[in-house]
């Protein structure tokens, strides 16, 4: 199988690894490291480079990831090797890009290359080497794209770790990705043995940076979902090697129009992506790439430069660069905060029982720092607790709500306030107490309530503002739920229940409207959606974990019309 993404030429410009003549300011060692959530390759190779520069001055991008610096023995080049300093397309562009706003990242290897670490076995030369990027060209965050046989190559991996722990002691806030070939099963077993040799070395990969491309099952293959499931089950191998990844350590990389495969990443896909992505905090949205954002003209049909599809000029820059405010991330800014969300961010619970949610945190801007964790809205005889109790910036931490069989059944909003030296953000946690006897909940056997909307209220159902319950239109009954997305939100609506362990459920539920979005999270995860103006179900499998709780969601899509929702049921 190839699992590559470039089909031309490489790159442009030769660096060598010692005693070169930057051409960009250094980056100080004290500066702070940014987050970049969206910074989508740019092919420093194929004469269009003038992309980038209409993508940062007209619209809005503010990082990206210029490739590829290639491994040559002990020496490091760009694609043509050309010397630093003479090469009048690379030098000069990404100056006026930094000089715009723009961060960048570099990025090493490639399909048509290796990183440094690949092609010199000399630890203190490839040191040398990855240190001279960084002061050259000003960065503190570099990508290394491992793809073809140098993902198996596991003594190569251990002396790229090795060089990571080496140049994040030497300089702080230093922060890189690995960006990896998978499927939409997952990494290969190869890429898993990549953050093994990280987990051997003591460090963490800031960002696993996945290439969700080229699986070669079909050309139609639906591109949008094959990516959530492969950022799904990468995550999973990510936490079987170190449990402390979240999604904040997750990247998607898809590319964008015709892959090499045949199959097609539309701009509905990109929605897809990104729409996963502000759910769970993905902590970069890359694709591949700028000079391919654009469709063919006359008889153009080049992978390497347009997308083969029918589009405005960077139209997926526009579909990604969004994420950019909606996660908080961004190049530039020394300031630090952060952001907190709860998954799920409601449960229904017996008295008696207890539920758990996941706290994610994410730098949004400057360093990681402390966050202090704790809760108030609590009723008497509800404790709710975190473990841990403070986490860094970029980590997690579990919430658990645990319910006195005396406590009045109601719903109760409590508030999760994370403190940090830069100021304190909060989430809601939506408590539905049920009693002991109805259900929902304490033994495993609970079920969804208000499935069809009749009661006329949205109870124990939880949404995002604009929500509601109406009358018309219905798919039966008297009732159906109105989801209202807006700029910024999808107008999510949940419910949490507890169902029997390891079980396997169908999902089903009547929808209509523009990108109408049903699924399961937590415990499980899975979702479909549809595009139709009539009433039509949509159906989901699924298998709950050891715990057996799940949040049943539905939701549109950003700045699109309305979605109405009616009937749901598991089973």
């Amino acid at each position: 199988m190839r699992l590559a993404r470039l089909t031309g030429s490489a790159c442009a410009l030769a660096l060598a690894t010692a005693g070169a003549v930057g051409v960009l300011a250094p980056t100080s060692s004290s500066a702070a490291t940014s987050v970049y959530s969206v910074a989508p390759y740019v092919d420093m190779s194929n004469g269009q480079e003038g992309m980038l520069d209409t993508a940062v001055t007209g619209h809005h991008l503010k990082a990206y990831t210029a490739a590829f610096v290639l491994g040559e023995g002990c020496n490091q080049i760009w694609g043509d090797t050309l010397p630093i300093g003479a090469d009048s397309y690379t030098d000069p562009e990404i100056a006026k890009a930094k000089s715009e706003g723009a961060s960048v990242i570099i990025s090493s290897g490639g399909a048509s290359g290796e990183p440094l670490a690949w092609t010199c076995t000399t630890q203190s030369s490839i040191d040398a080497g990855y240190q001279a990027i960084i002061n050259d060209y000003g960065v503190n965050q570099l990508d290394f794209d491992v793809e073809g046989a140098a993902v198996a190559d596991t003594a190569s991996a251990a002396r790229q770790m090795q060089a990571m722990k080496d140049l994040k002691a030497s300089n702080p806030g230093l922060q890189f990705s690995m960006t990896l070939p998978v499927l939409a099963s997952g990494l290969t077993g190869d890429g898993v043995n990549i953050l093994k040799a990280a987990k051997n070395a003591g460090i963490k990969i800031d960002v696993v940076n996945i290439m969700t491309m080229d699986y070669y099952a079909g050309s139609s293959t639906e591109m949008g979902q094959g990516a959530v499931s492969a950022a799904q089950a990468t995550l999973a191998q990510m936490q079987s090697v170190d449990p402390s990844y979240t999604y904040a350590n997750l990247g998607i990389t898809p590319m964008i129009g015709k892959n090499d495969d045949g199959s097609t990443f539309t701009l509905a896909d990109a929605q897809t992506v990104e729409n996963f992505a502000a759910q769970h905090g993905v902590g970069r949205l890359a694709f591949w790439s700028v000079d391919r954002d654009q469709a063919c003209s006359g008889s153009a049909n080049s992978l390497s430069t347009c997308s083969e599809i029918s589009q405005s000029s960077l139209a997926f820059t526009d579909a990604f660069v969004p994420y950019e405010g909606s996660s908080g991330g961004g190049g530039g800014g020394s300031s630090s905060d952060f952001s907190l969300s709860l998954s799920p961010g409601s449960a229904s619970v017996a008295q008696g029982g207890s539920a758990s949610a996941s706290v994610a945190t994410a730098v949004t801007a400057g360093s990681a720092e402390s966050v202090a964790l704790a809760a108030s809205g609590a009723p008497s005889g509800v404790s709710v607790s975190f473990s841990p109790s403070s986490v860094t910036s970029g980590g997690s931490s579990t919430l658990t709500a645990t319910v006195g069989s005396s406590v009045a059944a109601g719903t109760y909003p409590i508030t999760v306030t994370g403190t940090a030296a830069s100021g304190s953000h909060t989430a809601t946690y939506s408590l539905t107490v049920t009693s002991s006897g109805g259900g929902g909940g304490g033994g495993g056997g609970g079920s969804l309530t208000n499935t069809g909307f009749e009661s006329g209220s949205l109870s124990p159902w939880t949404c995002q503002s604009g929500s509601a319950v109406v009358s018309s239109p219905v798919h039966s009954g008297s009732h159906a739920l109105q989801v209202t997305p807006s700029s910024s939100t999808t107008g999510e609506c949940d419910q949490s229940v507890t169902l029997q362990p390891n079980h396997s459920y169908t999902l089903t539920g009547w929808v209509q409207g523009p990108y109408a979005y049903v699924g399961v999270s937590g415990g499980a995860s899975a979702s479909t959606w549809s595009n139709r103006s009539s009433w039509n179900q949509l159906t989901v499998s699924f298998t709950t974990g050891s715990s057996g709780a799940v949040t049943v969601y539905v939701h549109g899509w950003y700045g699109q019309g309305n979605v109405y929702a009616d009937d749901f049921s598991v089973g």
